[in-house]
């Protein structure tokens, strides 16, 4: 999560700093040459291991980040292969203006009422007098367990005239929101409120408190969590086809189906490229340079919860209408599909129990590799961050922005061409998966590098821990929650991923994404039930996990 990936420990000072003052059975500054010269021998040889760190990690991350760019090698040379002026003429139709007006009104609709129903949501449960503060933080937090497109699915049934920019609107922001909640409310749990405490005394009230001294800590968490419901919603798929809501990633696909439009497809992938540098451009600047956090999130303590008064019955009202639209209509729609399925017996057969196993191991697999993707450049940009690092971090963002199909067909090209004993194997789509998922999990352990400063690896380095002994035993740790929430992050993501899956997964294998697909373009709901069902039994234990993540943020 992206709760604190602003506070860089490059700019506080670090333990060797101190200057540690003569005592008993200390030598002084006088003590003989002996000592001096090694002390200076150990310090040297201190240094020089630790230079090491920084130059494997940049080696890794180089590497991931070259990886993650291997779709654009094929995406943009195909894209003008005709030519620049057939490239322009192309992409300066009408056509592909409504497809730009169209992704651009969704982003700026969905993005702020995710951040706005995140904010508000996590300020209820964190900081005020809640009833039931507790249920609510699982039940808004419960629509990641819900996938994208079931929740589409969910509210054409109901409403099948709630389609086109409404209907994808209301549905990608229910689906997104959890994505600023999550980090949002972590770090809320997390601030020291003393600060918040002093601006009242000085006479401020609640809200401009809140606003004065609490608001640009939340900075990092925004910035993150809007930057990932952007990028999902580049790259969304399902849910805009069944809302018949036209955007670049629907009429990519529809490119790649009807043949011989590789190029055109081509050409809508590369705007979406240009749209996804937008995108982190800005989130740059909502971000800023500023350090917003310090070293330590403060006293661990509670502050005193905000009395709600009479906006209680209002702010239930929200939550519930929240909780309502988002997880309510789902599963109950699911649940009537389900009931009106004439063959129950078929929920337990052994076609299903198939699939489910192979879904969970692509969703294992895939986690891990964009996890461990992710560790280099997460920890260059917490511990020395500069330029270079800055773009290291940046590059993994683009390939995430474009349709699973897009990298699907860009894999199976350089496969095919390069690499073929990798074709039509499991690696091939662990790799997609660990491209297109990799910032879920990069900014989670951003954030929690940010809880294992620096200083506390030197001071274990002065006490004799050496190399890996300093990440296993003191880093890791302190860092572990937020190494499960990427886990999760990405494993939701890679067991209800559509495109990429149908294009890579090995012949013979099916997950439960695509046959809820396969039935639901069918219209046949009772049969796309199961699967749905299934999807969200199996993403309730995450779920679970990620509500654990901010209780152990206090």
């Amino acid at each position: 999560m992206p709760a604190s990936s602003s506070a860089h420990a490059d700019s506080a000072p670090g333990p060797a700093a101190a200057t540690r003052p003569a005592g008993p059975g200390r030598p002084g500054p006088g003590s003989g040459h002996a000592s001096g010269a090694a002390a200076t021998s150990t310090h040297r040889a201190g240094a020089s291991r630790r230079a090491q760190g920084p130059w494997l990690a940049a080696l890794a991350a180089a590497v991931v980040a070259v990886v993650t760019l291997l779709p654009l090698l094929v995406v943009l040379p195909g894209a003008f292969a005709g030519g620049w002026e057939d490239a322009a003429r192309y992409l300066l139709r009408p056509r592909v203006g409504e497809l730009v007006a169209n992704t651009g009104v969704l982003i700026a609709v969905t993005v702020p009422a995710a951040v706005v129903v995140g904010v508000v949501a996590a300020w209820l449960v964190e900081r005020t007098a809640l009833p039931a503060a507790g249920l609510w933080r699982t039940l808004l937090l419960a629509p990641l367990a819900v996938p994208s497109f079931v929740s589409a699915y969910a509210w054409v049934t109901v409403a099948p005239g709630f389609t086109g920019f409404g209907g994808a609107a209301l549905v990608t922001t229910l689906a997104y929101y959890p994505f600023v909640f999550l980090p949002v409310a972590a770090l809320l749990r997390a601030l020291d409120p003393g600060d918040e405490e002093v601006a009242r005394s000085l006479g401020l009230s609640p809200t401009a408190a809140m606003v004065r001294t609490v608001l640009p800590r939340l900075r990092p968490a925004l910035s993150g969590g809007a930057l990932l419901v952007a990028l999902h919603l580049l790259a969304e798929y399902g849910v805009l086809e069944m809302m018949r809501f036209q955007t670049f990633t629907t009429a990519i696909m529809q490119q790649y189906a009807v043949g011989f439009s590789d190029s055109a497809g081509s050409l809508l992938a590369s705007v979406l490229v240009g749209l996804c540098l937008v995108a982190l451009l800005l989130d740059l600047a909502a971000r800023g340079r500023r350090r917003v956090a310090r070293l330590g999130a403060g006293t661990q303590r509670r502050g005193v919860p905000h009395p709600l008064g009479s906006w209680t019955v209002p702010s239930l009202l929200f939550l519930a209408a929240v909780v309502g639209a988002a997880l309510v209509v789902p599963v109950v729609t699911v649940v009537r599909w389900l009931l009106a399925g004439q063959d129950a017996a078929s929920l337990f057969d052994g076609g299903l129990l198939a699939v489910t196993l192979s879904t969970l191991g692509l969703a294992v697999l895939g986690a891990v590799a964009a996890t461990v993707a992710a560790f280099p450049g997460a920890w260059l940009l917490n511990r020395r961050r500069s330029a270079l690092t800055l773009a290291l971090e940046r590059v993994t963002f683009i390939a995430s922005s474009l349709p699973g199909v897009v990298i699907g067909l860009a894999l199976v090209t350089l496969a095919v061409a390069w690499v073929r004993p990798l074709y039509q194997t499991v690696w091939l789509a662990v790799l997609a998966y660990a491209i297109l998922f990799l910032p879920r999990a990069m900014v989670s352990l951003r954030a929690g590098l940010a809880a294992a400063p620096p200083e506390l690896s030197e001071a274990a380095r002065s006490l004799g821990l050496r190399g890996p002994a300093v990440l296993v035993r003191v880093v890791l740790p302190l860092m572990a929650p937020a190494v499960r929430t990427g886990l999760v992050l990405v494993a939701l993501a890679v067991s209800t991923e559509l495109t990429a899956t149908l294009l890579l997964a090995p012949t013979g294998m099916d997950t439960l994404a695509l046959s809820f697909w396969r039935e639901a373009s069918q219209l046949d709901y009772a049969a796309a039930a199961p699967y749905a069902a299934v999807m969200i039994v199996l993403s309730v234990p995450l779920t679970l996990l990620l509500r654990r993540q901010i209780l152990e943020e206090e």
